[in-house]
């Protein structure tokens, strides 16, 4: 079993900044990408930022310039610094990663539990 434990999410203030983490344990053989994304109310998930095993990222026009994803291959963990918040980036976060849990060859998709982040105006 593989599971996904996000950390980071909270209140803050428009303009601050938090840090999300998100890291992968049980059997992990290799971990392909990773992504963040993001479900505010009565709205759908969207794709946050993602970041492949070379470390090639992609952000949403709605966060480039003002988050960055990043990796901890040795940890397993992925991370979003988020700067500059707005009201706007209210939303639950989820990370994701593509788990090789044994060398097979095939790869599953897994997701954390979500935290909750949640920016005052």
């Amino acid at each position: 079993q593989v599971q996904l434990v996000e950390y980071g999410g909270g209140l803050v203030q428009t303009g601050g900044s938090l840090r999300l983490s998100c890291a992968a344990s049980g059997s992990i053989f290799s971990i392909d990408g990773m992504a963040w994304y993001r479900q505010a109310l009565g709205k759908q998930r969207e794709l946050v930022a993602d970041i492949s095993s070379g470390g090639t990222t992609t952000y949403a026009d709605s966060v480039k310039g003002r988050f960055t994803i990043s990796r901890d291959n040795a940890k397993n963990t992925v991370y979003l610094q988020m700067n500059s918040l707005k009201p706007e980036d209210t939303a639950a976060y989820y990370c994701w990663m593509s788990i090789e849990a044994v060398p097979t060859g095939i790869f599953r998709g897994v997701w954390g539990q979500g935290t909750q982040v949640t920016v005052s105006s």
